[in-house]
């Protein structure tokens, strides 16, 4: 077959297909370091395969969840800093899983870019297969697509997707809640992955570049400081389920403790949190005050300083203290579930402790 004098080829239309086999050749022996029990098939075929009787599960319920990373990719990308963002991935997508009881079992990534650099989705990868470690997951497999024209320039997208499994008696459906069940916080590491289309703006007004110091944390620059990943909260809370007493979790995301916690409890219930019992966190009482945002704005955006909602019976909420503690989780007693009509939570203290 001839081939075409001057004729185009994929490279010219800006896919480098030997840039995507150099990255897939990068990442393999950092997907195999996240092999775990129940894997049964390598990375690069066209689907990957997982033995949950392998993994130890003898009768199963699947439970699947897929996030991104948002507009924190933003902040990455402006600072040139792609090794942590792989982290917030996993952790978006695992932390949503534990809350119903599931063990985190296997992960596929999805990364889109305009021009594929091999460098940066290495590191990029290698925060995934980092996150994939802490989670206790194995990362099997993945999309790579080179999209020249879809995204801007040095621009990217990431999307996770995992899925976990948990014994069908062992579901945490949140139906065991009953009032006076105490809420224990588990401590963020930081903003997370959610609320940065704000900070962003918080940002711009307070005149910073991504380069400068962080106001509100020495030693470090602003962008280091925003892209401190997600917490991974797998171990911890699994460990706690097994001890027994742990009667519903919430992951707090996109809404904050105000609409994350009434999702898992029953109706005719709510929560009373004591803003008091914990302290909000620097980068919050910076973006508050730069920002001028309200003290309700703030709790139905941000995590506030807690990551995790585990909601426990009173009467063994001290061991669990003590287990969560043993996985290195700052926990903290910070209110208790309440009859109320609506399912809301109310936050005590909010105006002593968190700035106007």
């Amino acid at each position: 077959m001839e081939e075409a004098i001057n004729g185009l080829s994929y490279k010219d239309a800006g896919v480098d297909i030997d840039a995507g086999e150099a990255l897939v050749e990068a990442i393999k022996p950092l997907a195999k370091s996240t092999s775990r029990a129940g894997v049964a098939s390598g990375l690069g075929g066209f689907g990957a395969m997982f033995d949950l009787k392998g993994a130890g599960f003898n009768d199963p319920v699947l439970v699947a969840g897929t996030d991104g990373v948002g507009t924190k990719l933003k902040v990455a990308i402006e600072a040139d800093k792609h090794d942590t963002v792989g982290i917030d991935l996993v952790a978006m997508c695992v932390n949503d899983l534990i809350v119903q009881g599931a063990e985190p079992l296997f992960f596929l990534d999805y990364f889109a870019t305009a021009k594929l650099d091999v460098a940066a989705g290495t590191d990029i990868v290698s925060g995934i297969a980092e996150g994939c470690k802490r989670a206790g997951c194995a990362l099997i497999g993945g999309e790579t697509a080179e999209m020249p024209g879809m995204y801007a320039k040095d621009d990217y997208d990431l999307a996770g997707f995992c899925v976990g499994a948990v014994e069908r008696e062992g579901i945490l459906s949140g139906d065991k809640i009953g009032e006076g069940d105490i809420i224990l916080g588990l401590a963020a590491s930081g903003l997370h992955s959610n609320g940065f289309s704000l900070v962003r703006r918080v940002v711009e007004k307070a005149g910073l570049n991504y380069a400068d110091d962080a106001p509100f944390q020495a030693g470090t620059t602003l962008a280091e400081a925003l892209l401190e990943p997600t917490h991974i909260y797998v171990k911890g809370t699994l460990a706690a389920i097994a001890a027994g007493g742990v009667h519903g979790m919430a992951h707090i995301t996109g809404g904050g403790l105000l609409e994350n916690i009434p999702r898992v409890l029953p109706d005719g219930l709510g929560a009373d949190l004591d803003a008091a019992a914990w302290q909000l966190p620097d980068v919050f009482k910076w973006l508050a005050e730069a920002g001028g945002i309200a003290q309700s704005e703030m709790a139905r955006t941000f995590n506030c300083g807690i990551g995790m909602a585990v909601i426990v019976d009173e009467s063994r909420a001290d061991t669990l203290c003590r287990t969560l503690m043993k996985y290195r989780e700052h926990v903290t007693p910070i209110g208790r579930v309440v009859k109320r009509e609506d399912s809301s939570v109310e936050i005590a203290n909010i105006e002593d402790q968190w700035p106007s």
